[in-house]
């Protein structure tokens, strides 16, 4: 297992150098320049000037490829033009109300997607099959901005049964540990405030996870018709063994291969998704913050995020295959 992770991590660092590449030559290529990015349409060839010699910009370009490699590695991503904070910073901060509205996305994909879509494979052509099938359709079909406005005004505006934005509210007095709000009040007893931040979440998580479901559902379907028609599947019924044996340990284990893949690049895709989600709900997390970014033309802001969402995406893919060398011993072998 040992030296599947390392080896795993070797193959990431081309990945990695790769995209800085891109990056560097993305940052270089912009119209007018990173300065005029960074000081406006309206700036003076002296401001721009002072700007590249103030960045490096006026040294070769292999100096500045190294130096932007350097502040990588740093973590000194630059500073946000909208805050003046570092860009580290900044995704600190809001990096843990991102993650727990995705981790609970997933949680709520997984868990409802994958028993419904193995249901929907055992009663094949029954009314819960034809309900998944055409459930998830519209799932995928409907944008995920739309949804949240539906949730919001018919649960939050309308029935007030959820609050309309935030992650507390207004006037909880919570104790902030790790920036987790969920876990911070596990952390501290104060019970009241896990939930709170739990109920604020609830309808931004529904509305983050109306794809991720209905494609685990569809694939946990398609992936469980495909195995029941294998030999070793007919052969073990064959031999007398019980269903619920032969359905656990012979179907799901071997159906569950291909929907891990897509549980593990769904749950990065909703870190990058919930920039329309969080914006929805005024939720103070890292999608929030981008938007904003991007109407404001903070690029350090935007390169950080470029920066995140590969390493989020190389951390699951390296997750994704543990999974798999569990699941499938044989995995380890290649």
């Amino acid at each position: 297992m040992l030296r599947l992770v390392v080896r795993r991590l070797l193959q990431l660092i081309p990945t990695l150098l790769g995209l800085s590449v891109l990056l560097f030559l993305w940052l270089n290529r912009l119209p007018g320049g990173p300065a005029s990015a960074i000081l406006g349409e309206r700036a003076t060839e002296a401001e721009v000037a002072r700007i590249n010699r103030a960045l490096g910009l006026d040294q070769p370009v292999y100096v500045q490829y190294w130096r932007f490699l350097k502040r990588i590695f740093e973590l000194d991503l630059g500073t946000s033009v909208q805050t003046g904070r570092p860009v580290w910073d900044e995704f600190t901060t809001r990096f843990p109300a991102t993650v727990e509205l995705s981790v609970l996305a997933i949680i709520l994909a997984v868990v409802v997607g994958i028993p419904l879509g193995y249901l929907a494979a055992k009663h094949r052509g029954g009314w819960l099959d034809v309900a998944s099938v055409s459930g998830s359709l519209i799932g995928i079909c409907i944008p995920v901005f739309f949804l949240a406005l539906i949730l919001k005004g018919v649960f939050a505006v309308n029935l007030g049964l959820f609050p309309t934005f935030g992650r507390l509210d207004t006037g909880m007095n919570a104790t902030d540990v790790t920036g987790f709000a969920v876990l911070d009040g596990l952390l501290t007893g104060e019970l009241d405030a896990s939930l709170d931040a739990i109920h604020h979440l609830i309808l931004p998580a529904v509305a983050l996870s109306s794809i991720p479901l209905a494609v685990i559902v569809r694939m946990t379907r398609a992936s469980v018709l495909e195995v029941l028609g294998e030999d070793y599947v007919r052969t073990a019924e064959s031999k007398g063994l019980e269903k619920k044996v032969v359905r656990g340990r012979h179907v799901l284990r071997n159906a569950l291969l291909p929907v891990i893949t897509a549980v593990g690049l769904l749950t990065g895709s909703l870190l990058s998704g919930a920039v329309l989600t969080e914006s929805v709900f005024s939720f103070n997390g890292i999608g929030n913050f981008i938007r904003t970014s991007i109407d404001a033309r903070d690029y350090p802001v935007l390169v950080g995020f470029i920066l995140f969402i590969a390493m989020v995406y190389v951390l699951i893919n390296l997750l994704v295959d543990l999974a798999y060398s569990i699941i499938d011993p044989r995995v380890r072998v290649h």
